[in-house]
């Protein structure tokens, strides 16, 4: 059920002041760590940050999109490590199972889940299967009570401090494409499981990836989820759809903090006499940057409350996904141009900002998977309307 419009408004001005009393004060530390602080993990869970999604009668708040997508934006102001470690939990990490898991897949996982005690990692890229999900090469091969799980997956977010995976793998050789894929909830520390070493990245210093090996791990057969062999793909899809959602509104935030690092940054800085604000073509920058913010937000909440109306929003989600992400790297761009000299010195963010933002472009579909999706969908709707 819906917030009433109040209590909104008071989760909405808690996570904004979280972000910027808690999290954006920590920025450089983490950043210089490579580490997520103990205690602003703890906040995050007493928040119920990490059970957004997740219904109420499993302990978490049980958002709507749309909320979801308001309390992200907020918490997306901040570096988007502090958001990457909880947000497997709200999305792909847990929305599995939320969403075909079975009753006893359910009341085993999702509390944990809610409450932070589990981190939650879907494992679904590969060495050699990224955007094209339907050719996962994991497989799982059922042996009595169990399945037996072969293979490698690449880049799992959180996977070092996972509890449970969602893993994406092939059950029917046999049956090409998505629709020999299932889906497993396994647990960390089984035999056969093994982590790859954290891998160091260009950005998003604080959220941590690396690799999950799967050699002969046996899993019990209740770790199918939704106890159906084959549905795997469609789960990764349903996934995906609330997941881009999310990933838009995160880059709306960004985007919305970096403008007002960005223009606080020139009102200060002064050039020939004046604050560099006055400059006509810095102007254009802010311009052009808060319009595209705006748009992003309106965009991200139509779809959201269109999603909550039940309706299909695959293409629309696509299209948030990829305005926001690309969006966000503009605007970044636009940042680091304002400070010039100091747009490359640590000290001031925006480079940290720049290359943190570089990554939304990627996950969760490339903006050319966006594309793709979005133009196929427009030729279905068009030859559906001419009878072809």
């Amino acid at each position: 059920m819906p917030l009433d419009p109040e209590t909104r408004a008071q989760l909405v001005e808690t996570m904004r002041r979280f972000v910027d009393e808690r999290l954006i004060p920590r920025e450089a530390e983490v950043a210089d760590a490579d580490a997520m602080p103990a205690d602003i993990i703890q906040e995050m869970r007493d928040l119920g940050l990490f059970g957004l999604s997740i219904a109420e009668e499993y302990g978490g708040l049980g958002l709507t999109m749309e909320e979801e997508a308001l309390v992200v934006m907020e918490v997306g102001r901040a570096a988007p490590a502090f958001r990457s470690m909880f947000a497997t939990n709200v999305g792909i990490g847990s929305q599995g199972i939320a969403i075909d898991g079975t009753a006893e897949q359910k009341a085993k996982y999702l509390p944990g889940l809610a409450s932070g005690a589990i981190i939650g990692s879907f494992a679904l890229t590969e060495p050699e299967v990224g955007s094209d999900a339907g050719s996962v090469r994991t497989t799982a091969r059922r042996d009595g009570d169990h399945y037996v799980l072969n293979g490698t997956k690449r880049y799992i977010t959180n996977a070092p401090h996972a509890g449970l995976f969602t893993v994406m793998a092939r059950t029917d050789p046999a049956v090409k494409g998505a629709g020999g894929v299932s889906a497993f909830a396994v647990e960390a520390g089984v035999p056969g499981l093994s982590l790859g070493k954290p891998e160091r990245k260009m950005g998003q210093q604080g959220a941590h990836v690396c690799d999950v090996i799967f050699d002969n791990c046996r899993v019990p057969a209740e770790a199918l989820i939704g106890g159906r062999e084959g549905q795997g793909f469609k789960t990764a899809m349903k996934v995906l759809d609330k997941g881009r959602l999310h990933i838009a509104a995160a880059c709306t935030g960004l985007a919305e903090r970096i403008i007002d690092d960005m223009v606080g940054y020139a009102v200060g800085r002064r050039q020939f006499g004046k604050a560099i604000a006055e400059f006509q073509l810095l102007q254009g920058l802010f311009a052009d940057s808060k319009a595209e913010a705006l748009a992003s937000r309106a965009l991200v909440l139509d779809a959201a409350r269109r999603r909550d109306a039940g309706e299909d929003v695959a293409m629309a989600a696509s299209c948030a996904k990829m305005f926001a992400s690309e969006m966000v790297g503009r605007v970044a761009d636009r940042n680091v141009q304002v400070h010039g000299g100091a747009g490359y010195i640590r000290d001031y963010r925006a480079e940290q900002l720049f290359r943190d933002a570089r990554l939304f472009r990627i996950y969760e579909g490339t903006t050319q998977i966006q594309q793709t999706i979005i133009a196929k969908a427009l030729i279905a709707e068009a030859r559906g309307k001419a009878g072809l």
